[in-house]
């Protein structure tokens, strides 16, 4: 019984998967939102946004319904809320482009090692828990920041906290991406066919960000 709850299937249309696609779906909503200056309304969609992330990964476990393909949505709808975020933020000149860059370029490296590794015979590495909260550093800063925007009389102070937060992030940000890059080249080295032993660097769990 505990390892039919456990199971991964690969069913599309379930609870938390509509969930998932609507968060998606607020996506271009939020950062129209950002790029207008509306901040207050787009920081109600990251609340809705927020929400429904959180029913979605209850009701996966909580109904038996964790999928494939919720695990991909899950860690690609936060990837671009914080691209729309920088983006917009950016477009504004509230933030620097060279942080939008540096962020962009470390999931393009990401992804050039899922590539090797794929040439390679091997699956994707599992994810660091370092990853994972350089990611929920970078969710937090940016609507602090927007927060100052929406909402002057907080600036004072959201403001500095969220530019501490947001730079903290992009430097775990980074340092999760150089733990990848060596793990990569270890895997490569040691498993030639793809075979070989599972990390001993990075954390084994599912892959749901970071």
């Amino acid at each position: 019984m505990a390892q039919a709850s456990s199971a991964v299937s690969s069913r599309v249309l379930t609870v938390p998967n509509v969930l998932s696609f609507f968060r998606l779906a607020l996506v271009p909503v939020f950062l129209c939102f950002v790029i207008v200056a509306w901040d207050a309304w787009a920081l109600l969609v990251l609340v809705v946004a927020s929400v429904t992330d959180f029913f979605d990964g209850f009701l996966a476990r909580r109904l038996d319904q964790v999928s494939r393909l919720g695990q991909l949505l899950d860690p690609a709808a936060d990837r671009l809320y914080i691209f729309a975020a920088l983006i917009g933020l950016a477009w504004r000149e509230l933030l620097p482009w060279w942080l939008v860059l540096a962020i962009i370029a470390r999931d393009v490296m990401l992804l050039v090692l899922g590539i090797v590794l794929a040439n390679h015979r091997h699956g994707p590495l599992p994810v660091h828990h370092l990853g994972k909260i350089a990611t929920f550093a970078l969710l937090v800063s940016l609507p602090v920041l927007m927060l100052g925007e929406a909402f002057p009389v907080f600036s004072w102070a959201s403001r500095p906290l969220g530019w501490a937060i947001a730079l903290w992030g992009a430097f775990l940000y980074w340092w999760a991406g150089i733990l990848y890059v060596r793990e990569t080249v270890r895997v490569i080295h040691n498993t030639p066919g793809g075979d070989g032993p599972v990390s001993d660097t990075l954390s084994e769990e599912e892959v749901d960000g970071g």
